[in-house]
């Protein structure tokens, strides 16, 4: 006996209200998300966003050099815009029996570096009495009102190069699309580091050559969150200010 179409039909018309409720989404509340691997804030309720990027080359004679860029972004920023301090200090009087001598050690390797992704942090020494430190730091702080900071240094347009020189080495801070790089290169072949902050990733990378060299890499993401839920204009308004920072790659 073959079963009429009209029957067949009206047995799945009858179970489409079931299935379509068991399938509804569900809202997370913000107890169940921080439990969650991947956790995200909508962009409302980012009162401030900043961040800070330092690299420094101390030498064996104690001279150094080096630069801190940092940006802030808040509601009232038009354009996000990272500014530079140079850093450059002469030599402390405490100088190293291995201030004059040329760097002879030699690392090879480390093409595949320029294609990580996220945070890579690497140290390479072929020297002796080096100390060399990467450090990230994400502080995230609850409050109304964003911190009240003035830009300190100078612009660092898109497509832009900043340098530096002294006895320690020689610096260069440059935007480009892909992001912020601060690079330095050490004189009298001890090495070289490059802080790279761009595509969604960051990478300190450092090369040791020489002897009684201190480096360091450190950058800091500091954001202060709103306890109030914004509206849904609110939230429109705050993603259309974030994609100002695509043209400097982030």
């Amino acid at each position: 006996m073959k079963t009429p179409i009209w029957l067949v039909v009206a047995c799945l018309a009858a179970s489409l209200p079931a299935q379509a409720q068991i399938l509804k989404p569900i809202e997370l509340n913000d107890q169940e998300l921080a439990s969650l691997r991947g956790r995200f804030v909508m962009p409302g309720r980012i009162v401030s966003f900043g961040v800070v990027m330092t690299s420094t080359w101390q030498n064996a004679n104690g001279e150094v050099i080096g630069a801190t860029s940092s940006m802030q972004i808040q509601q009232t920023t038009i354009k996000p815009q990272f500014y530079v301090s140079m850093i450059n200090e002469k030599a402390n009087g405490s100088a190293s029996s291995q201030g004059s001598a040329i760097g002879t050690g030699t690392v090879t390797g480390g093409s595949g570096l320029n294609s990580t992704e996220g945070v890579t942090q690497v140290v390479r020494a072929a020297g002796d009495n080096n100390t060399a430190y990467n450090n990230v730091d994400i502080n995230v702080a609850k409050g109304g009102q964003a911190p009240v900071t003035q830009p300190q240094g100078q612009a660092l347009d898109s497509g832009s190069t900043l340098t530096g020189t002294n006895g320690a080495g020689t610096l260069s801070v440059s935007s480009t699309g892909a992001g912020v790089q601060l690079n330095i290169v050490a004189n009298n072949n001890q090495g070289s580091t490059v802080q790279r902050l761009a595509q969604g990733g960051l990478m300190q990378n450092t090369t040791l050559l020489g002897g009684s060299n201190v480096v360091r890499n450190l950058t800091s993401l500091n954001v202060v969150l709103n306890n109030n839920v914004p509206s849904a204009g609110a939230l429109n308004g705050n993603l259309d200010q974030l994609k100002g920072l695509r043209t400097s790659g982030f």
